[in-house]
């Protein structure tokens, strides 16, 4: 009985020490009823710098906290995910390239059209105007630093 009860305290910590993340269907329905800014990270999973990066992310609190309280976030793998996403009232498709290929969003949100940079951040304030962007890896101070110049909007 108390190995069961210690798991479901671990698993608990560990899942409120994540971010939550959401799709883009799931984050635009919310926006009606609760316009937030949003965070989207642009990521391939062979990108090391990415994976680097979300881990040290996640591991801050202040900023797991922060995130998940006052902004959505779409974590977004560029080139693998292959459904169909409206975005701003515009459709986007998976572009197949032989045996891979990236999203057309993943293109229209990076500001270098032909081959992005990865890891990609896109924070946009809660009418979805762009309020910042980067290209390569953000660091949990400099992240937390945005998100609160974002939220003060």
């Amino acid at each position: 009985m108390k190995k069961i009860a210690l798991f479901f305290m671990l698993v608990s910590c560990f899942y409120l020490s994540q971010m939550k993340t959401g799709t883009f269907s799931e984050i635009e329905t919310l926006q009606k009823v609760s316009p937030r800014p949003m965070v989207i990270h642009l990521y391939t999973d062979w990108c090391a710098v990415c994976k680097i990066e979300s881990y040290h992310l996640s591991k801050d609190k202040e900023l797991v906290g922060l995130m998940n309280d006052h902004f959505y976030f779409v974590n977004f793998e560029a080139e693998k995910t292959k459904e169909k996403i409206r975005f701003q009232n515009r459709d986007f498709e998976y572009l197949q390239n032989g045996s891979s290929g990236i999203h057309e969003l993943a293109l229209a949100l990076s500001k270098n059209k032909n081959q992005p940079v990865y890891p990609l951040w896109v924070f946009l304030d809660k009418h979805q105007n762009l309020v910042y962007y980067q290209e390569g890896q953000m660091t949990s101070e400099k992240m937390k630093q945005k998100l609160l110049e974002i939220s003060a909007l």
